[in-house]
């Protein structure tokens, strides 16, 4: 069984910074991509990040490039977001999975129960 479990988030204001984490397990990270996911209230989820199984590579979505940073930490099997120069539209619901088609069109297989971030003026 694939578990996820995601940590961090909270409530900060704009500028600041939050580190959210995704844990899971060292097999899991061979087998699959790790993704970052958000959901904004009313809106549809989109992958925000992620780190390509095959290479390690990582993947922005536009509007959190240059501002968020996904990274790999082996030692604790985490995969974690930092994020900087927060703006409200970064209010949303988080959740890490472990899934395929790092990027764009990435989907999800395994999920995290999610976390909240929430960003204020």
């Amino acid at each position: 069984e694939v578990e996820v479990v995601e940590s961090g988030g909270g409530l900060v204001k704009t500028g600041g910074s939050l580190r959210l984490s995704c844990e899971t397990s060292a097999s899991t990270f061979a087998d699959y991509d790790i993704i970052w996911f958000r959901q904004p209230s009313g809106k549809e989820r989109e992958a925000v990040a992620c780190i390509r199984r095959s290479d390690g590579s990582p993947w922005y979505e536009d509007s959190v490039a240059g501002r968020f940073t996904i990274s790999r930490d082996k030692a604790k099997n985490t995969v974690d977001l930092q994020m900087d120069n927060l703006n409200v539209g970064d209010s949303a619901g988080y959740y890490c999975a472990a899934g395929q088609r790092c990027g764009r069109s990435a989907y999800g297989l395994y999920w995290g129960q999610g976390t909240q971030v929430a960003v204020s003026s």
